[in-house]
């Protein structure tokens, strides 16, 4: 089973879970730039965030034989802080480099005038650049935000077939299918989506346009549910075929919008800038007795 998470924040994660996760299948993922727990002061906290999302971290996740690449956005939450928007300024210089595939996560958290304001102008730079766009769905008031969503975008110049939809359930999948958008669910161990309320919804709508991501970031959340999925349909009578629709094609074919998705894990050696994930020099020899 090959597996593609196109939404996991890695940079929450650790070396164990890229070992794991490599074991379990996953072969490439998209991380979104988003809100980091603790409130960002300025700007240049984004701009260390974003180089790290291309630098560093595919570095990282080239060690355990992974392609990484990112989408760069203001995140909604964010969005309400004024201490935050001059970094929709900087987002143009990003959104031109390689591993770039998508603006995002954008979108509504609380549904605010200043989180209008910021997708108004995120979905215009995703146009502007070529680009798709992963939207944040709030997780509040699901039903009414998928809804201010879906104006938002159609009243965008990027069409829908370009948007990813994100964190949606069985309340707002119905609204953002016949909207034409791609659609994506997010699996948790407590909240969002299960594998088994995943398996009924692919049952009931097909397999198409769907993503399946894991969202793994610093809080309860697990790097391997979209392994879980995999194994939850075929176990439901799903083929094998069809999870590699849901878990590989579907992802590369919206990500590959971009013109960018390069899925080769490319020798990066040994360190990034002279920084490496080892700690310290691997042991060559015994330790000698009662040392």
């Amino acid at each position: 089973m090959r597996i593609f998470d196109p939404h996991i924040h890695m940079t929450s994660r650790t070396t164990d879970d890229y070992e794991a996760m490599y074991a379990a299948g996953v072969r490439a993922v998209v991380e979104p730039s988003f809100w980091l727990g603790q409130p960002r002061t300025s700007p240049a906290s984004f701009r260390d965030y974003f180089d790290a999302l291309l630098g560093w971290e595919p570095f990282r996740a080239a060690q355990y034989g992974i392609a990484h690449h990112c989408t760069i956005a203001l995140n909604p939450k964010e969005a309400n802080d004024p201490r935050c928007l001059p970094v929709l300024d900087d987002l143009p210089r990003y959104l031109v480099k390689d591993r770039v595939v998508a603006v995002g996560e954008i979108g509504y958290d609380s549904m605010t005038p200043a989180e209008d304001t910021a997708l108004e102008q995120q979905l215009q730079l995703a146009a502007d650049h070529g680009l798709p766009a992963l939207v944040h769905t709030p997780h509040r008031d699901k039903l009414a935000g998928l809804d201010r969503t879906v104006q938002a975008v159609q009243a965008s110049a990027l069409p829908t077939d370009r948007v990813l939809l994100d964190h949606l359930n069985e309340t707002t999948v119905k609204a953002a299918k016949d909207a034409g958008c791609w659609l994506g669910f997010s699996v948790y161990p407590d909240t969002k989506m299960d594998e088994n309320r995943m398996v009924a919804l692919l049952q009931e709508y097909g397999p198409e346009k769907v993503l399946v991501n894991s969202a793994a970031d610093w809080g309860r959340s697990d790097p391997l549910k979209t392994r879980r999925v995999g194994d939850a349909m075929l176990r439901a009578g799903f083929t094998e075929d069809d999870v590699d629709r849901v878990l590989w094609r579907n992802p590369v074919a919206f990500y590959g919008l971009s013109g960018r998705l390069e899925l080769g894990v490319a020798d990066t050696g040994t360190t990034h800038e002279g920084n490496s994930v080892l700690r310290g020099a691997p042991a060559t020899e015994p330790l000698p007795a009662g040392a």
